[in-house]
């Protein structure tokens, strides 16, 4: 048996800790052992659907009560599961059908577990061929008991950022859950016994699925977990669940703490406690220095430690974390030249009023290895800005594509990220951005998001929706163009104030000014399923 389902079933034999989910409506407390015992009769029905030791399951579901059961069911069947794209009100059927089935041939599965809200595609589904059972079908199979595992064997097949058309899937095995587990935990000093984890992150992204449940069901801790609908309708959600359980860990994206602080500043005294939060991880999303900041502030009237604030750094591909700060470290702001930064590549201290900030997401976790190398591959000292590359047992083998398999691993096992960044002398990870979207102008790198934190700050944009578009890329100049959310987009005056704002603050930022600014009504941005911007396909956006 693998260590990770060995420790998972040992769990929910001896832990009176479980998962919460329902709120705010109707919530439900259910140990490990309660959600095991789901389980074992979802494996029943598994089984008799022909799931079996390493075949793919398909799982398309939105509520964590559901998932948690059916994941774990997969595990003991020995199969791995990937969380299908999940289609909003916004989305063409027709077109999801399609890419859903390029999915499921991908990764050969063999049946679809489907869960409330999205039971009206079964018949969608079955009508392409697909083998369909559904979450309450399951839930009235007979008990079985596990399969054996191996550390090889596959786990999860975490679909990548804008995989739809092209679709392609991170492939994480047992032994990858297991370190990378371990590798947080030990990072943070996780206690299973005090600590409460709270989230409202989608189960369909790595950072939702292995932070706030793997990782709590190997474990058996505590956790708390809404859906990002459950958020959106109320941000405030988020904090009173925090007082109401004691949580003390939680993660997002930056954009969420940036409403969450705007959401805080107008709440009455005494509306929620935050006094018992140690971890907020930051992540998935490039960190703003100046949220970092409104978040303290907004905190500070309802307990909230400013040591608690971490930004962080991970991806799929090293199953989750990369780097995380250490207990009580907080969030440490690193102030460089942009002119070394931009020009030379170089990461030069600076206290002049022009100095980039720039927020370290800690050091790297335990049984990983770092480093920042060049276009060469030549390993760069601290403060070398380079292609950050990372190795280690929670790093992936390797890819499933529409092409078949193919590797992650360059030479002596190192994973280029694809991030740009650098070391600081402490160690500490500072990332600048994507690879291929930085922007070369006059021999200068310019960062996409340098130019949409400053986009970001005008009055009347949405908070996180802002994205640079890179242009005539690999040209002998190339440009940029800035696209924008507002409520406002029906408001001539405003729209053109918007425009010229956003102008007017991206060249105090950068000193370049953009070739053309769209400014948009809400949704207008294409974003990944995790709500990472899709810079790729924002070119079209500029001229609507």
């Amino acid at each position: 048996m693998s260590k990770f389902t060995d420790e998972m079933y040992k769990s929910a034999a001896v832990s009176d800790h479980g998962m919460v989910t329902g709120e705010p409506d109707s919530p439900l407390r259910q140990t490990w052992s309660d959600i095991h015992r789901q389980a074992r009769r979802m494996a029943g029905g598994l089984a008799d659907s022909g799931i079996d030791h390493g075949v793919a399951v398909g799982i398309l579901a939105g509520q964590p009560v559901d998932i948690a059961p059916a994941c774990q069911a997969s595990w003991m069947r020995g199969a791995s599961v990937t969380m299908l794209h999940q289609p909003t009100p916004r989305t063409d059927l027709a077109v999801w059908a399609q890419d859903t089935q390029k999915v499921i041939d991908m990764i050969a599965a063999r049946a679809v577990i489907v869960g409330s809200p999205f039971d009206a595609a079964k018949p969608l589904l079955e009508a392409s061929g697909i083998t369909v059972v559904t979450i309450d079908e399951l839930r009235t199979g007979r008990a079985i008991d596990p399969v054996d595992t191996a550390e090889s064997d596959i786990a999860l097949q975490q679909l990548t950022s804008g995989s739809t058309g092209s679709p392609k899937a991170v492939q994480i095995t047992h032994e990858n859950f297991h370190v990378n587990a371990y590798a947080m935990v030990n990072r943070i000093k996780f206690s299973i016994d005090e600590d409460v984890m709270v989230s409202w992150l989608p189960l369909f992204h790595d950072m939702g699925m292995v932070g706030f449940l793997s990782v709590p069901m190997q474990l058996g801790a505590e956790v708390v977990s809404i859906t990002p609908l459950d958020f959106l309708r109320s941000p405030i959600l988020w904090a009173e669940l925090m007082g109401k359980y004691g949580g003390t860990v939680t993660a997002a994206p930056n954009f969420a703490y940036s409403l969450l602080a705007r959401r805080l500043a107008q709440a009455e005294d005494g509306a929620v406690d935050l006094s018992t939060v140690r971890y907020m991880w930051n992540g998935a999303e490039p960190v703003d220095p100046d949220t970092l900041d409104a978040l303290t502030k907004a905190g500070a009237r309802f307990g909230l430690n400013p040591t608690a604030l971490a930004p962080a750094y991970g991806m799929a591909e090293t199953t989750l974390a990369v780097s995380i700060p250490d207990p009580g470290q907080g969030a440490i702001v690193d102030y460089v030249d942009p002119d070394f930064l931009d020009a030379m590549s170089r990461a030069v201290p600076s206290n002049r009023p022009n100095a980039r900030a720039l927020a370290t997401l800690g050091r790297l976790v335990p049984d990983l290895e770092g480093r920042v190398v060049d276009g060469d591959g030549e390993v760069l000292p601290a403060r070398g800005v380079g292609i950050i590359e990372v190795r280690g047992k929670a790093v992936t083998h390797g890819y499933i594509t529409t092409e078949g398999r193919r590797s992650a691993h360059g030479a002596d096992g190192w994973f280029n990220t694809g991030d740009v960044g650098y070391l600081t002398e402490e160690g500490l990870v500072v990332v600048c951005g994507r690879v291929k979207d930085v922007i070369i102008m006059g021999g200068r790198n310019v960062y996409p998001t340098d130019i949409e934190r400053a986009a970001a700050t005008v009055v009347g944009v949405r908070p996180g929706n802002a994205v640079a578009v890179r242009l005539d890329a690999g040209r002998k100049r190339e440009s940029f163009a800035v696209a924008v959310e507002t409520n406002a987009f029906e408001d001539p005056e405003e729209v053109s104030r918007i425009e010229h704002d956003v102008i007017r603050a991206v060249f105090s930022e950068v000193g370049l000014r953009p070739r053309a600014v769209a400014v948009l009504g809400p949704g207008s941005i294409p974003k990944t399923s995790s709500g990472k911007l899709r810079r790729s396909n924002s070119a079209a956006l500029i001229g609507k």
